[in-house]
């Protein structure tokens, strides 16, 4: 897949908005960084590392599709040092394309080879799980799909959320293409087409299941422990729940990093995200996965309990095909 390509379909899919830039940074030592992680969440870790390190970091924030397009778009102009993604497909259409640095071996090393690129031109950081997440006052357990593709059923109609807008279930489709195929994949987004609520965000999907405006919908797992810390884990009247074994539904993803310039303290700030200070932010503050060994939050299964599909990360890197399905579906304009 070429840069011009993937460039094309991201902005012809306006899936993402405007991209936000933080004020400029002075100081000695300092990086740029594309963020496809919101501000909200991402800003106070930044800030720990500046703290921690007196490397200083200026932010442009926008998603992560978008930020993959204008990385390929700059070639070797590119303005940042270092590509921070919400999911691996965005890293993989990076690496494909040769804009990212190797990176140094004691930062491949701290993490299993299934969450990095073989090529050591990207790293995952933390890690995420697709679930459904459902209200027992609208869905009984002994109703609830075994599969993801059960979704695509007529009963389900008006019932689930969805947010194709977002980089996660774009991951996550990516994912059904390469183990199912593209005429299963075509066939499933054309029932979430006829089926399915659309959202812009996991959060607002999250919110709609608690109000009881749906029965379920499919986000990322940290969306559930995110919403508790607001309103308290007793009050919440939704509930997660895995699809059977090896199903797409569980589709494991990280957030990740690659380096797109010759600057060392990209690489220290790659690292650094490894290390025990931004491993606890994930797993304390964001209710991700450390891929680093640190224990999940809460009454999480391990990383490696979840039955998740088994998929080389590095091939959700087509973007572009991912995209043009979900817009020929109708699910984004």
């Amino acid at each position: 897949m070429g840069a011009a390509a993937l460039a094309a379909a991201t902005v012809a899919a306006s899936l993402t908005g405007c991209a936000k830039e933080t004020t400029p940074t002075t100081g000695e030592q300092s990086i740029t960084v594309y963020s496809g992680r919101s501000e909200d969440l991402i800003a106070p870790l930044l800030e720990q590392f500046t703290a921690e390190t007196g490397i200083a970091v200026e932010v442009r924030y926008a998603g992560s599709a978008e930020l993959a397009a204008q990385i390929l778009e700059e070639g070797s102009n590119v303005q940042a040092d270092v590509f921070f993604s919400q999911d691996a497909g965005a890293l993989g259409a990076i690496s494909e394309a040769g804009a990212f640095k190797t990176l140094n071996s004691d930062i491949t090393e701290l993490v299993e080879a299934k969450y990095r690129a073989t090529d050591s031109t990207w790293v995952g950081v933390s890690g995420r799980s697709r679930v459904l997440s459902y209200n027992p006052e609208l869905i009984a357990e002994a109703d609830l799909p075994k599969s993801v593709f059960d979704l695509a059923d007529a009963s389900w109609k008006g019932k689930v959320g969805i947010a194709p807008s977002n980089a996660s279930f774009q991951a996550f489709v990516t994912a059904m293409r390469v183990l199912k195929g593209e005429e299963a994949t075509k066939t499933w987004l054309a029932a979430m087409k006829e089926n399915a609520v659309i959202f812009e965000k996991n959060g607002q999907i999250l919110e709609a299941v608690e109000a009881g405006e749906i029965a379920a919908g499919l986000i990322n797992h940290y969306y559930w422990f995110e919403h508790a810390n607001e309103i308290g884990e007793a009050n919440m009247k939704s509930k997660m729940v895995w699809f059977e074994a090896g199903d797409v539904g569980n589709l494991v993803n990280v957030a990740g990093v690659g380096v797109l310039s010759d600057k060392p303290e990209a690489q220290t700030f790659a690292k650094w995200l490894l290390g025990d200070s931004a491993q606890k932010f994930f797993v304390e503050k964001t209710a991700e996965y450390s891929l680093t060994g640190l224990p999940a939050t809460g009454w999480l299964p391990k990383l490696e309990e979840i039955a998740s599909p088994a998929i080389d990360l590095s091939a959700l890197a087509p973007l572009a095909q991912t995209l043009d399905l979900i817009r020929e579906a109708g699910l984004t304009d």
